[in-house]
């Protein structure tokens, strides 16, 4: 819509434009030039004020004339029709709104793309929304984003994910992560590549349907790969042999208040932290947080249950859970 109402003003502007270039040639310069454009204008609006420039007894001006009126005013007549259909539609405001997105999808750093709006990619955009994470969907079906429009926060961009424009106007280069949920194995392949290629240092988590194509993922950047049927089935073993501990997950992830989360605090050298024991740090006291496990600088192995005089150091990646308003805090003091 966008681009058709660029072509259609485009359009009405070259066609004023040639009348008016017109009659300054055929009257030699005489007139001026803003003369010729009120003569054109009062030609292809058939408003009838009469001659600015002596048109009547000039054959060649008066077969211009009608030239231009023939072919310019069914030009401007369906302009004007179809720029009023847009503004009573609402399209227009539809266009400035996405425009004004844009200008603040421009301005985000560290955020998070999810490429896909199907059933996944919603749960993922909510879940992300619930963290207070800034979220770009990029998603081609409208329909898929009227379901999530709604979400506070939400900036989204339609379109094709497969193509590079898209990925680079979602900000993907200033981008934390990617979450890439396509319908096909093939596209997210492809997507997955494309990304790792725009970004090097971004976080690449990819959907896949077929256990085949998990290495050539992994290949093609993807930092974890995840099959929905795989953590289907998990699943549903879980309700069978643990139905409390799956119960308490779900409580944790879909209750009403939606806050209680598992996160994590990396320790930056500059940490209010740093140096001080868990006990000392008060996480539990301040801020009711409680340390589940941590993983050391450079590792990437996670220790469990760890003691309350333990020291907190550079590199350390807590691994906390607790109010997400609380752990937002404690994020910010890591």
């Amino acid at each position: 819509m966008q681009k058709r109402l660029f072509y259609l003003l485009a359009i009405m502007f070259l066609v004023v434009l040639a009348g008016s270039t017109g009659y300054y040639v055929i009257f030699g310069g005489k007139p001026s030039f803003l003369d010729c454009v009120y003569m054109t204008m009062i030609s292809l609006t058939t408003v009838g004020y009469g001659e600015v420039v002596e048109v009547t007894g000039n054959v060649t001006a008066q077969i211009f004339t009608i030239v231009l009126i023939t072919a310019g005013m069914g030009v401007i007549l369906y302009g004007i029709s179809t720029l009023t259909a847009i503004i009573v539609e609402g399209q227009l405001s539809g266009i400035m709104r996405r425009k004004r997105m844009e200008n603040k999808i421009k301005k985000l750093s560290g955020h998070y793309i999810v490429c896909g709006g199907d059933q996944t990619g919603r749960h993922v955009i909510r879940e992300l929304i619930s963290n207070k994470e800034q979220v770009v969907l990029i998603e081609l079906e409208q329909g898929q984003v009227d379901r999530v429009e709604e979400l506070e926060g939400l900036f989204y961009i339609q379109g094709d994910a497969t193509d590079d424009s898209n990925l680079a106007s979602a900000g993907i280069d200033r981008a934390r992560g990617i979450v890439i949920c396509l319908p096909s194995d093939k596209d997210n392949l492809y997507v997955t590549m494309t990304a790792r290629m725009l970004n090097p240092d971004l976080r690449i988590i990819t959907r896949m349907t077929d256990a085949m194509i998990e290495p050539k993922l992994h290949k093609a950047g993807a930092d974890a790969v995840v099959s929905p049927n795989f953590i289907g089935g998990l699943r549903i073993a879980s309700e069978l042999i643990r139905p409390t501990a799956v119960s308490f997950l779900d409580l944790m992830l879909r209750s009403s208040g939606g806050v209680l989360r598992i996160h994590e605090a990396p320790i930056s050298s500059d940490s209010q932290m740093m140096g001080k024991t868990i006990k000392e740090s008060r996480l539990k006291e301040n801020f009711g947080i409680l340390v589940l496990g941590w993983t050391e600088p450079g590792s990437s192995e996670i220790r469990f249950n760890p003691d309350s005089a333990m020291t907190i150091t550079e590199g350390m990646t807590l691994i906390v859970m607790g109010n997400m308003e609380q752990i937002a805090k404690v994020r910010a003091k890591a």
